[in-house]
């Protein structure tokens, strides 16, 4: 049975990953201020940080629908079936990830210093980290299967389309005794620290099935350098990428026989089905909405959310939120979100949660990046409630309020597609 920890893995994150998790542009060489804080996370990351990769073949995989059965754990991600169902999946290798607190600190301390240039340096390459490690403990399980006849399948994680957030505790428990360090899940699902992923690769006998579908072939989602395990060119995933997997659309490096890979002619959808009424709609693009473009070719949005506690009186609360987009040419990737009190509102403080727990809450408002690396389309597909409570105390109502915000901002750069089509 496949078995791995490494408490030392090597970290040397591709310059052209790292500068797509940025946000730059593909031809965009860095330059000036840019370089020099790229040049310093690196090298801070380089003397501090403590990565590690862990790995660890369950003892028995079944499936049956939609559910997936883990040693004593089961799970239901209709995606995830179909993937070990299509492959004939015999095995699964449960796999753990971290970056280390150690940069996630960094950058908290950066931005208590008023250093968002730093702050955003560092938690990126966070990012670019954990992508990597996932991308090299693959490679390894493809070390391991290959000599044996067996073909590792593309890693899926609890967030994915079809896979709950919600279930990422009870893959933990299977993970949690083999782990060299403290990783705790939060009620919402995410990790502490964020920077770390936890995976399943499916392992199948049935290399034959593999090769033929393109969906099953984990090298086309992978930017691994110099991997002897290749089996096909790296291109753009066909699946939504996680925050940590990829903060932006993947870009094609230089592989043998790439072929190149076509845009959609419209980077959204403009016949989009929204569950937010049109009318609203409207007016909060006109009320509540700023877009602004710059000259990178990113889009900032701001939104403003206007609501009231559950408690209290229904005292009037508002929270700021700016969303950050990649250029319209990659389809509007959400490079960065950002969920805060509008300066100067204090409505927040008399919702129930905060006056239990306020440093809990307000980390998970502040941390929570639903869509973060995805393009602006996925919303019209991502499952939440469609209705909410008015206050910030469940992770339900956030996801619902950071459904709306998205949605606004695809309305109102729809329009504008629509605008720019018909001349």
């Amino acid at each position: 049975m496949i078995a791995l920890t490494d408490l030392a893995p090597r970290v040397d994150v591709h310059p052209a990953e790292y500068q797509r998790l940025l946000g730059y542009p593909r031809a965009r060489v860095l330059e000036g201020r840019a370089l020099e804080l790229a040049n310093e996370a690196r090298a801070w990351y380089a003397q501090h940080g403590r990565p590690w990769i862990v790995a660890r073949e369950a003892a028995r995989l079944r499936v049956d629908g939609d559910v997936i059965a883990i040693d004593e754990a089961t799970f239901t991600s209709p995606r995830l079936a179909r993937t070990l169902r299509d492959a004939g999946a015999d095995r699964v290798v449960l796999v753990a990830v971290s970056a280390g607190p150690e940069l996630e600190a960094q950058a908290q301390q950066l931005w208590r210093e008023e250093k968002p240039d730093e702050y955003f340096f560092h938690e990126v390459y966070g990012s670019a980290v954990v992508e990597q490690l996932v991308m090299t403990a693959g490679a390894r399980l493809c070390a391991a299967a290959e000599p044996n006849g067996l073909a590792v399948l593309p890693h899926y994680s609890p967030g994915y389309p079809d896979w709950e957030i919600g279930e990422q505790a009870r893959l933990h428990a299977l993970l949690a005794p083999h782990l060299p360090t403290a990783l705790e899940v939060l009620d919402s699902g995410m990790l502490r620290p964020k920077k770390a992923l936890l995976a399943a690769f499916g392992v199948t006998p049935h290399v034959e099935r593999v090769r033929p579908l393109t969906d099953l072939v984990p090298c086309e989602g992978c930017s691994l350098v110099g991997c002897q395990y290749r089996r096909a060119p790296y291109g753009r995933s066909r699946r939504p990428r996680t925050e940590v997997e990829a903060m932006l659309p993947a870009e094609e490096l230089p592989m043998p026989n790439d072929e190149p890979v076509s845009t959609p002619a419209e980077p959204l959808d403009l016949a989009a089905t929204y569950t937010v009424n049109a009318k609203a709609l409207r007016r909060w693009v006109v009320e509540r909405l700023t877009l602004d473009a710059r000259d990178d070719g990113t889009t900032e949005a701001r939104f403003r959310y206007e609501g009231t506690t559950c408690s209290n009186a229904g005292r009037a609360l508002r929270f700021e939120y700016t969303v950050t987009l990649g250029p319209r040419d990659d389809r509007y990737p959400i490079v960065r979100q950002r969920c805060a009190p509008s300066p100067g509102d204090d409505g927040y403080t008399f919702m129930c949660r905060y006056r239990a727990a306020a440093p809990q809450l307000m980390a998970a408002i502040d941390d929570e990046a639903p869509l973060r690396g995805q393009p602006l389309d996925d919303v019209l597909a991502w499952p939440r409630p469609t209705m909410a409570a008015g206050c910030y105390c469940e992770s339900e109502s956030r996801r619902h309020k950071w459904g709306i915000v998205l949605e606004t901002i695809h309305y109102a750069l729809a329009q504008q597609e629509k605008r720019r089509r018909d001349g």
